[in-house]
């Protein structure tokens, strides 16, 4: 089968990890016998040094012609300062909702053999496998008002708009509801309704849903009480369905469990999956740009190498490919290699290279 990608490598250690990361999908597509044609474009800082901007609407218009578009990292020190007119994080921003990516999906998969890894003790993080579902381009990132201005006697004020519609609500939660179904049939849906509005209407339209779905167990917890079970007992959890502001939170939080951000994988869906079908998305590691270790061979690839799996299972319909790589990670994991952010007495050490080429002669092709 043939393939579109628009490829995003970004700033700092996104160059390092994209590579590694293609460098596992090639064998894929050799064993397999597909072929994946990529296009490379710019976003973040350096599309702001070529272009001025942190997304050109050449780069959006060549991701929307693409099968998925893979996004490694985005984020440069030199534009932290909140007076400049433009950040490198707007362009990640633009590309959500250019391409109507509403959807995100994280899952946070402890492997046994980093249990020890963890800043959590191993008997609470043992077996913690459950996917976080995050609404991506609504509340309070995107709604208006949102300004800010000095009052006539010089006090300076800000003020950002929590907004959600019933819609937008509605299919965010739906994605929960059909990952749920095909799991263990749990969902958590988070909120903090409370004490906020919106929170109030969501919960509403979670119950409401919730009857298309009888064989799913709906449970409503409030924002601050998920956070500290997921520290508490994250093996409690195997579906979970927030708004974008929670989800951002929760789900850096949950990144720990798996003893690293460079564990993590994610994808931005444009619609709600289910098998059989093939959903337009983005696919990127939960980590940053990692700006101090770029170009020193030292970042952690994985996160970027299981985002290309779940690329291959929601974007293309490749579920035997996707299991490939997962398994090819887990495997090399338990022989005891290592990157330096999950290295351990005993593990082998590898660089960003090492650790692709490992997981790559796994796979084979």
């Amino acid at each position: 089968m043939d393939f579109k990608l628009t490829v995003l490598p970004g700033d700092g250690i996104g160059p390092e990890v994209m590579d590694e990361g293609l460098k596992v999908l090639n064998a894929v597509a050799k064993k397999y016998k597909h072929t994946f044609k990529y296009q490379y474009g710019l976003i973040g800082g350096c599309c702001i040094d070529k272009e001025g901007v942190a997304l050109s609407p050449a780069a959006l218009a060549m991701c929307k012609k693409s099968d998925a578009v893979l996004l490694a990292a985005v984020g440069d020190p030199r534009f932290d300062d909140p007076k400049l007119p433009v950040h490198p994080e707007d362009g990640l921003l633009a590309l959500r909702k250019g391409l109507g990516l509403f959807a995100n999906i994280r899952p946070v998969k402890v492997a046994p053999s980093l249990v020890n890894s963890t800043p959590i003790k191993a008997e609470i993080v043992k077996g913690t496998d459950f996917i976080f579902i995050r609404e991506l381009t609504g509340g309070v990132y995107f709604a208006k008002p949102k300004k800010r201005w000095t009052t006539p006697a010089g006090i300076r004020k800000a003020t950002d708009s929590m907004t959600y519609s019933e819609n937008e609500i509605e299919r965010i939660v739906r994605v929960g509801f059909e990952l749920a179904k095909n799991r263990k049939k749990k969902l958590v849906s988070v909120d903090k309704a409370n004490v906020l509005l919106s929170s109030r209407l969501w919960r509403q339209i979670v119950i409401e849903v919730a009857k298309d779905y009888p064989e799913v167990e709906v449970e409503h917890v409030l924002v601050d009480a998920c956070a500290m079970k997921l520290i508490l007992a994250p093996t409690y959890f195997d579906v979970i369905v927030t708004e974008n502001l929670f989800g951002d939170i929760l789900t850096d939080e949950a990144s720990m469990l798996a003893g690293s951000m460079g564990m993590l994988p994610s994808a931005s869906l444009a619609g709600i999956p289910a098998k059989g079908t093939k959903i337009f998305g983005l696919y990127e590691p939960i980590h940053g740009s990692a700006p101090t270790i770029a170009k020193q061979n030292i970042a952690n690839p994985i996160a970027t190498i299981l985002s290309i799996a779940m690329m291959l299972r929601y974007s293309c319909g490749l579920e035997t490919e996707a299991v490939e790589i997962e398994s090819a990670v887990d495997k090399v994991l338990a022989a005891g290699y290592a990157t330096i952010d999950i290295f351990k007495e005993g593990n082998t050490k590898l660089g960003t290279a090492e650790m692709g080429n490992q997981i790559t002669k796994m796979i084979g092709g």
